[in-house]
């Protein structure tokens, strides 16, 4: 089992290496970071949206970061698990 702040750091360094040059700067939204069934989940966007709240720079695509905080796992979320972060339990 891991901590929150551990998970974090993970889901960073996942969203940092998965980077690609032809993309805008990515960041964490903190202040939506939650944990739910076990996972923390943490959602990203562009750091200019981030920024700015304005629609037009938000990456539409982007599912968050989820952490299993069993395991320490960190991976992207996928369209199937799209129900973990939009109804999270705790």
């Amino acid at each position: 089992m891991i901590e929150q702040d551990e998970a974090l750091q993970l889901a960073v360094a996942l969203l940092a290496h998965s980077q690609r040059e032809n993309e805008p700067p990515l960041a964490i939204e903190a202040e939506q970071v939650c944990e739910s069934n076990g996972l923390l989940i943490v959602p990203y966007n562009s750091v200019q949206y981030l920024a700015s709240r304005e629609a037009r720079e938000q990456l539409l695509d982007c599912w968050p970061i989820l952490v299993d905080l069993e395991r320490g796992e960190a991976r992207f979320g996928t369209l199937d698990e799209r129900h973990l972060w939009r109804n999270p339990s705790t």
